[in-house]
């Protein structure tokens, strides 16, 4: 028997299922520098806190307005969700030298940071998805990698997925109203 630790699986390496080409690479890739921009002077976000802000946000946006803001993928990992495409896109925004990834130790813990080194391309993010991105930045990043974690495992697309699974986007509309970012009405007065 095989036992595999987090660090052993990178959320890029996961398989494609069918919603691979409902992404759009490059809109993802602006939010992405976008967030590391808006959180570079943040000391807490670091790559756990930077996932859920991305899965919040594409979540959140997705109940909000019945439609996907990047289209990226999350797969459900032991600490939370996580975008599978992240370590790809991170790798092109280095390698582009747009942002810069510092890592270091505190204890037995890896910290890795994110900081932007130029003003984010937001060509492709609509001036109200801007605005969207900036509540879900401003949220959560005042929480720190363990207390976003347990946030995000109360989640309804995150409790239903199976480990290392696609969280399902639909599962927004079936959150308790603690996480829900909609206001619904009742329809026909209620039972």
């Amino acid at each position: 028997m095989t036992t595999l630790k987090v660090g052993d699986i990178m959320a890029s390496s996961a398989p494609y299922g069918d919603s691979s080409e409902l992404l759009d690479i490059e809109k993802f890739k602006q939010v992405l520098h976008y967030v590391i921009h808006k959180t570079s002077s943040i000391d807490n976000v670091g790559k756990t806190v930077l996932y859920k802000i991305l899965y919040f946000t594409d979540f959140n946006y997705y109940e909000m307005f019945e439609e996907k803001l990047t289209g990226e993928t999350y797969l459900k990992y032991p600490f939370g969700p996580a975008p599978r495409d992240f370590d790809a896109v991170v790798n092109k925004l280095v390698e582009e030298r747009l942002i810069e990834e510092k890592t270091w130790f505190e204890g037995a813990y890896k910290k890795i940071k994110y900081l932007s080194t130029v003003e984010p391309n937001t060509s492709k993010i609509a001036k109200e998805e801007l605005n969207f991105i900036d509540e879900n930045i401003d949220k959560y990043s005042r929480f720190n990698a363990k207390q976003i974690s347990e946030h995000s495992h109360e989640d309804i697309p995150y409790i239903t997925a199976e480990d290392f699974e696609e969280l399902d986007y639909e599962l927004v509309f079936y959150r308790d109203s603690e996480l829900s970012v909609r206001t619904y009405d009742d329809i026909g007065g209620g039972c």
